[in-house]
């Protein structure tokens, strides 16, 4: 019998406000226990963005950003900013391997990916900083995480995370809710992609999303509203 409730969390290791979602959606999990909850990796900083032609200028920049995002959202910020991810994919690659070795060291690996910008300021943006952030990963096989970093199914998964995030479903597309995150679709030169954190809870009531920073509250009803009649 398939699930009553599927949850479809798109983010990014190095999205701030998805770092600061990261209590709430802890919860949420926990609270939701065997229900399937399937992450999608929208690549926040991707390979073909042409590089900043002042790194310093940039990492300065986007350290005030995370310092406005932090005030929202109570999470640790780092005390500097070295640099701005110049990729999101090796993160997310990494990430999305690590489901193969089940749901605690997925969690793990995604968290301390995080820290790496979000405590320590030194985002894991290229695959040695990746194993170097993740090898004390308690029961990671970090040889199994690199394979399959580097194999094509995992680099297919991605990429097909990439086009979902891309292809936003109509709900978001013109959210005018007041901020500091209001979710709304991020139009971008050649795209339209869900805002980071987005998730959506679909199940016998319909399909309800939860875009952007958000009470619990918000995402409890989403879970009542699209369960239905249909216990958990």
């Amino acid at each position: 019998m398939a699930p009553a409730l599927e949850v479809v969390e798109y983010t990014d290791p190095a999205c701030p406000w998805a770092w600061g979602s990261e209590p709430k959606f802890r919860l949420l999990r926990a609270e939701l226990a065997g229900v399937r909850w399937r992450r999608v990796f929208g690549i926040l900083f991707d390979d073909d963005e042409d590089p900043a032609p002042d790194p310093a200028a940039e990492a300065a920049w986007y350290a005030k950003f995370i310092d406005g995002v932090t005030e929202h959202t109570g999470a640790p910020k780092p005390p500097r900013l070295c640099w701005v991810a110049k990729t999101s994919w090796p993160a997310s690659l990494a990430a999305k391997a690590a489901e193969a070795q089940g749901e605690t060291v997925a969690e793990l690996v995604l968290s301390r990916l995080r820290e790496t910008t979000f405590v320590h300021g030194t985002p894991a943006d290229d695959t040695d900083r990746v194993l170097a952030a993740v090898e004390d990963v308690p029961g990671l096989d970090v040889e199994a995480l690199h394979a399959a970093m580097l194999s094509d199914e995992v680099r297919q998964a991605v990429r097909a995370d990439w086009r979902e995030t891309r292809s936003p479903c109509p709900e978001v597309l013109d959210i005018t809710a007041p901020g500091p995150h209001s979710g709304r679709a991020k139009h971008l030169e050649h795209h339209v992609r869900y805002a980071l954190p987005t998730l959506t809870f679909t199940g016998p009531g319909g399909r309800f999303v939860v875009p952007g920073w958000r009470p619990l509250r918000e995402y409890l009803d989403a879970v009542r509203a699209a369960a239905g009649d249909r216990p958990l």
